[in-house]
Parts: C-alpha cells; sequence; structure tokens
C-alpha cells in the first residue's frame, strides 16, 4: 500500500499497520466482525453496506478514502488487463438502457423524495444540493452558495429580457435567484414531486411566480426555444447510454445565438471505461442509476450531437469538498434530529460515510466538478463575455487558486 498510513483492529484487539508511518495522512479502521473480510470482495459497495450495518468504525472516513483513492491507480492497471473479459457484458448493458422516462422517474424518486426535511438537516437555507463557490476561505456556506449563483447568472449575462430554461431545479433556490436578482423569466423543469413541491413554495416566498413556471417533466419531453439554459449537477442522473441525447437536446431548445451553461461532477478521462457501467458505492446505495461523465466525453458530445462552441471550462473540485465538509458537519450536528425524523442508524450511517467518501474524492482528484460555458453559432464574442471567463469571475482570494 502507498499514499498513505493504515491501522487495522481487529476484534480481539491486534493492531496491524499498513503502508508508511510516517505519511501524512493515517486512519485506522475498527474491525467489529469477521464479516469485514467478506465485504472486502464486495468492493466499495460491500464495504459500504457493512459500515452501514456495523460492522465496522474509522476514526477518519475522509482521511481513509483518500488512502484508498490514492492505491486506485494500482487497482485501475488490472482492470483495464481484464476488460475485455468484461466486454460482453458491457455491450448488454448497451442494449438495455437504464435510464429510460419511467426509470428516471424511480431513480431520482428513490434519492429526492426521501423527504425535504432530511436535506434541510444539512443543505443551507436556499436548499443548493450542489458545489458552493467561495469567494474567500471563510466565507459561509450560505454565502458561498448565493456567490455561486451570482456568477452563473453574471457568466450567463441574463437581462430582463431573457427567457432562461433550467434543466433539473432542485429546490428552485436558482430559478428563485435569477427571477428576483436579473429580473428575467425562468422556466425550469424536475422529476421530482418533493422537489417541485418545494421549489413552488420557494418561489412564491420571493414573490417571482409571474416570472417562474416549475414543470414535472423529463428533459427529453421540453419544447419551445430559449434565450439561455443552464443544468446545474443534474447530468449525473442521465445514464452514459444518453448523453449524446441530453447534449443534443440542449442545443435544440436554444435560440440560435444562446447560451448554456453547464455545473458537472465529472470522473477522471482515464478511468471513465472502467467506471461508467461498474456497480460502484454511489450508483448502488446512493444514486441509483447515475453515472460521472468526463469531460473528454462532454466535450466529444457537443462536438457530435451539436452545434455548440466551448467558451471555457472552469474546475471548482476545491470549493466542492468544502461544501461536502460543511455539510457532512451539518449532518453528524444534526445526527440525533435526523433519528426524530425516522431515519434509522443504519441510513445515517450510511449517509454519513457517502459525504465524507465524495469530500475525499474531490480532494484526491479521483472526481472534479466543472463549470463549462457554450454559445450557439450566432453568438457573437463579446467584451461581457470575455469578462465572464473564470478569472474574472472569480475572486483572486477564492479557493480555485
Amino acid at each position: 500500500m502507498s499514499g498513505g498510513c493504515l491501522e487495522l483492529v481487529e476484534p480481539d484487539g491486534r493492531r496491524f499497520t499498513f503502508g508508511d508511518p510516517a505519511s501524512e495522512l493515517r486512519a485506522s479502521i475498527a474491525v467489529h466482525s469477521p464479516s469485514f473480510y467478506r465485504a472486502m470482495l464486495g468492493g466499495s459497495v460491500g464495504l459500504g453496506e457493512a459500515y452501514r450495518d456495523g460492522g465496522w468504525d474509522t476514526d477518519d472516513p475522509v482521511t481513509l478514502t483518500r488512502i484508498a483513492a490514492r492505491n486506485l491507480p494500482a487497482l485501475d492497471v488490472w482492470r483495464r488487463r481484464f476488460r475485455p473479459a468484461l466486454a460482453p457484458l458491457q455491450r448488454t448493458l448497451w442494449r438495455v438502457p437504464r435510464n429510460t422516462k419511467s426509470k428516471s422517474k424511480r431513480h431520482i424518486s428513490s434519492h429526492y423524495d426521501l423527504g425535504n426535511d432530511l436535506f434541510a438537516l444539512y443543505l443551507d437555507e436556499s436548499m443548493m444540493y450542489s458545489s458552493a463557490y467561495f469567494a474567500h476561505p471563510d466565507a459561509s456556506l450560505g454565502d458561498a452558495q448565493r456567490t455561486r449563483l451570482d456568477r452563473i447568472c453574471r457568466a450567463l449575462e441574463l437581462t430582463p429580457e431573457d427567457h432562461l430554461l433550467e434543466i433539473g431545479t432542485g429546490w428552485g433556490g436558482l430559478a428563485a435567484y435569477a427571477a428576483s436578482n436579473y429580473g428575467c423569466r425562468v422556466t425550469t423543469t424536475t422529476i421530482s414531486r418533493e422537489q417541485r413541491e418545494g421549489a413552488l413554495r420557494r418561489i412564491a416566498d420571493a414573490g417571482v411566480e409571474d416570472r417562474v413556471t416549475v414543470l414535472l417533466e423529463d428533459y427529453r419531453d421540453l419544447r419551445g426555444s430559449y434565450d439561455k439554459l443552464v443544468s446545474i449537477e443534474m447530468i449525473e442522473a442521465v445514464g452514459w447510454q444518453y448523453f449524446g441525447e441530453f447534449f443534443r437536446r440542449c442545443s435544440e431548445l436554444l435560440k440560435p445565438d444562446g447560451l448554456f451553461f453547464l455545473q458537472a461532477i465529472v470522473i477522471d478521462d482515464r478511468v471513465y471505461e472502467l467506471e461508467k457501467a461498474s456497480r460502484g458505492f454511489s450508483n448502488a446505495l446512493i444514486f441509483p442509476g447515475g453515472c460521472l461523465p468526463s469531460v473528454e466525453v462532454i466535450q466529444r458530445c457537443i462536438a457530435t450531437e451539436t452545434d455548440l462552441s466551448t467558451i471555457w471550462l472552469d474546475d471548482i473540485s476545491a470549493h466542492y469538498a468544502e461544501t461536502l465538509k460543511l455539510w457532512r458537519r451539518r449532518f453528524v450536528a444534526n445526527y440525533d434530529l435526523a433519528a426524530e425524523l425516522g431515519y434509522d442508524e443504519p441510513f445515517r450511517r450510511l449517509w454519513t460515510l457517502w459525504l465524507a467518501m465524495s469530500e475525499a474524492g474531490f480532494r484526491e482528484r479521483r472526481i472534479r466538478d466543472v463549470q463549462m460555458l457554450f454559445a450557439k453559432p450566432e453568438r457573437t464574442p463579446s467584451l461581457e463575455e470575455s469578462l465572464s471567463a473564470p478569472a474574472s469571475l472569480a475572486d483572486s482570494d477564492s479557493l480555485a487558486d
């Protein structure tokens, strides 16, 4: 093992140390049941289920996952060697798309319809369920989310004359902010009933019901022509078989001079093919049907399925690691309240582990968060567009450095 030091504590108290004792990354695992070793054969899913059920604990789940991430490249080498043997299975998966319209609704419901009260335990008051943007390291989560929302609106050059389409409503934070602060019309869509209800309340509270329409529709069923389009960390729920169709529909829904802002969690280009049809912790236990694209896959879809051009790309992974750290702290602080709301111990353990693993993934750049701006052919370059580039949007003291 490289890239860290791991101490394993057996149920009888025996201790074993692996890796470099002098490493800055140190974590321990306390094994409570011999089933832990069987769970290891199940990879991240098996270990996640064993943690959920109390089979093991760790003093620092973020550091533990960071150590694991640093050792994954060696495992990836072996996975690539065995890929040809898995080809028949992958071809079968290509013939059986997993995120059809009906399945997408079930997948989204299984996560986002767990109850708005659950997400309110750890999100800030804006209920934004995506990476914030910290203008300075000591910014509050709420301030960082408002900074991010304004960054998006400025990048899109929103005006009162614009009609903005949002694919992936969340709880309505962006739609309400854009309509309130930039005066534009917004049409936003989700396939989560719980989120739509929450969004309608937020938009009513903001007093912008006359400018915001909240649909309960799949992106594939949308019609119309819009000045600007935004999609914030929704593409992860599309499914790898549908990435091309997603970007094609986004392009078709834009006017000839439109702009498209995308914020997406992406996986390292080098492991996308290995991961896209794999059963892992996240898509098995947290986000059914989920699949992270890579930047290369996004650019390929843009080039082959649309007439869009890429204006800029910005990596905000450091901001997501910080966002997840604050979410996890808030969830742990409300751990007992979650129990009062009916979320049992296995669920709360699993949720805490997922937040920690996600933070570690961004810190080690196994996964990243990117913002991208695209333009239709008739969008002529402008000074405003140049000023919307990341160097202008970011504060010099931000985490982006």
